[in-house]
């Protein structure tokens, strides 16, 4: 079992917007990063846990829990020239960015901020990559300690 953290605004696509699709699975697009889109097409896994972290808000935190629903696959808005996330050298036959689909499971009791986690960040979450100086990936994986030790701060 792997266990990861996904960024997302919450202005822009937020845990509610997940929860409201049909089942409360929906795709994860617009990944335009390497190092998380091979996350996404290699290690994420059906069934892995996942935190759904809001970011670029008033208080950056993690807000819920999510599961993977579907194993990665490309990232068909690459190709669409009218898709936000469009990228005119992605194509079908060699595509070059990758999603997963995501599943609701719930809303944690209350959001654990950014600025709670890093009282940890030197003891509990010292290797938390959410945490590093300089980490601005939109998806980072997360141990089962890290895992562990963060829902019992809920």
């Amino acid at each position: 079992m792997n266990y990861w953290l996904m960024k997302s605004e919450p202005d822009v696509y937020g845990i509610d917007h997940l929860k409201a699709k049909p089942g409360g699975i929906d795709h994860w697009d617009g990944v335009r990063n390497y190092q998380a889109r091979n996350m996404m097409r290699d290690q994420m896994k059906r069934g892995n846990l996942v935190f759904f972290y809001h970011s670029n808000c008033k208080e950056p935190g993690i807000v819920g829990l999510m599961q993977i629903a579907k194993e990665g696959y490309p990232d068909h808005t690459a190709y669409d020239p009218e898709a936000q996330y469009y990228d005119p050298k992605s194509n079908p036959e060699n595509p070059r960015w990758f999603m997963v689909d995501v599943k609701y499971i719930r809303h944690l009791k209350r959001n654990i901020s950014l600025r709670e986690l890093k009282r940890y960040a030197d003891d509990a979450l010292k290797d938390f990559a959410l945490l590093r100086k300089g980490n601005r990936l939109s998806i980072m994986p997360v141990t089962k300690e890290q895992w562990e030790f963060i829902l019992s701060l809920e």
